[in-house]
């Protein structure tokens, strides 16, 4: 029998889950330059768009299937097409609809590729970004959510009715709602492809300031109000888990932004508007993996180290030479790191999750599990989408040139522009590539550092 109180709050978080993708378009479309930033949103509304389609016909499949091998692959063809789902009225679980299930977990694979998206602003082709996002959501994306999410089923007597991967079942790691299979998979797949592109043209030389910083702050409101879908959700039932788990992701988040706003104004004497949107994501990122092992406190203890690791990691770019444009490694995988390691030092039984971490009496046994599952989910990723990114560039090309970087990459790939000055005045004869050109020309202010 249906439960309509968990469905409806299921497909409540799918929603506040799938307004999260627009809400980083916005959030990373106004930390680009002006003539970059319809490129950047198009960058995640185009993975909004493909990966709903390939979730559907094998996504679900290859990640919720039965598993065929070792817990790292489902059954692509169990439920190709959803075939059989609509007629399914509860899950193995009870509940609710398997197709609630469905579309939950869609809008996870949906973000989890726009993330990456961040690392490589203002130079990649549109047409191969997304061929990647197809490539890497195949074969990184929905074999990793596999891993992480699909649980081992069995039925009354015992026996085992669906099988599913090995970080989740028998690696035991925590993962609540995705900071191995979102934030350090997208974190680690932006570190690589950022090194397959190369650098923005005067990067570490010509200053990069955020186009729209308003932009900035209502899109980060809108991931901070979408991820209570995306954590609290997660517990896919509207019970006591839910609700600690919805408390546990505001007061992580608070103290985040707290923290990189502290670190700013030690540092560089200023707490700025971009820093406190940062700290948002930061708290964010590092509190969804361990929101259901963490007590309160424990959740304002690592959202407020997240905010200042974050913060200061942002800067390792500078010193070691790679242009992640947007900080998608500064944030998502430190972050992700942090939050997914912390489980092993913070938990407490008296959260849903039921273990102790080291801090509360339980030994290193949760963590080791912790630091296996994120460094394994780590490495996989880097190196896969290392060889994607490279076989794309040198196919059918990944980067723009130098001169349509130049002129400026909506002009050239979108034949658009995000703002027409020529109708506030003026000449009215100024081109978009004369705008571009003058816009390339002048220095541009100062990105964080």
């Amino acid at each position: 029998m249906v439960n309509t109180g968990d469905t409806a709050w299921i497909l409540t978080s799918a929603a506040l889950v799938l307004l999260m993708t627009p809400g980083l378009a916005l959030f990373y479309g106004g930390m680009v330059r002006a003539k970059s930033v319809l490129n950047m949103m198009m960058m995640s509304f185009g993975a909004l768009a493909l990966i709903s389609v390939l979730w559907v016909i094998y996504g679900y499949s290859v990640a919720f299937g039965n598993d065929v091998g070792a817990g790292l692959l489902g059954d692509p063809g169990e439920f190709f097409g959803l075939k059989g789902l609509m007629e399914d009225t509860t899950s193995e679980a009870g509940g609710y609809p398997v197709m609630a299930f469905v579309g939950f977990q869609a809008v996870f694979a949906i973000i989890t590729v726009a993330l990456i998206s961040g690392a490589i602003a203002d130079r990649a082709k549109f047409g191969s970004w997304m061929v990647f996002s197809a490539v890497w959501a195949t074969i990184v994306y929905f074999p990793v959510a596999h891993w992480v999410f699909d649980f081992t089923l069995t039925d009354d007597d015992g026996a085992v009715t669906h099988t599913g991967g090995w970080i989740a079942n028998n690696l035991a790691a925590i993962d609540f709602a995705g900071g191995t299979a979102v934030h350090i998979n997208a974190g680690a797949a932006g570190l690589a492809l950022a090194l397959v592109l190369g650098k923005r043209r005067g990067f570490g030389r010509d200053p990069m300031r955020p186009h729209n910083l308003p932009l900035v702050m209502i899109g980060a409101g809108l991931l901070w109000f979408g991820w209570f879908g995306f954590n609290a959700g997660s517990a896919l039932a509207a019970n006591n888990t839910a609700a600690v788990v919805w408390v546990n992701t505001m007061v992580a988040t608070g103290a985040a932004a707290l923290g990189w706003l502290l670190t700013e104004k030690l540092r560089d004497g200023h707490a700025t508007s971009l820093g406190g949107a940062s700290g948002v994501v930061a708290g964010l990122v590092a509190i969804t993996p361990s929101c259901s092992a963490v007590s309160p406190i424990g959740a304002i203890i690592l959202g407020a180290v997240a905010g200042v690791l974050c913060a200061l990691a942002v800067g390792l770019k500078f010193r070691f030479g790679y242009d992640d444009s947007l900080d998608v490694v500064g944030v998502h995988l430190v972050g992700g790191l942090w939050g997914t390691i912390a489980v092993g030092f913070l938990a407490t039984a008296a959260a849903p999750a039921g273990v102790d971490g080291l801090f509360y009496g339980g030994g290193v046994d949760q963590l080791w599990r912790q630091v296996v599952g994120a460094l394994a989910v780590l490495v996989f990723s880097f190196v896969l989408t290392y060889l994607i990114g490279l076989v794309i560039q040198k196919t059918i090309g990944f980067r723009i040139t130098e001169e349509d970087e130049i002129t400026g990459i909506d002009t050239v790939v979108h034949a658009e522009s995000g703002y027409d000055f020529a109708s506030l005045g003026g000449s009215g004869g100024a081109t978009l590539s004369g705008q571009a050109h003058a816009e390339a020309r002048n220095t541009e202010g100062a990105t964080r550092a």
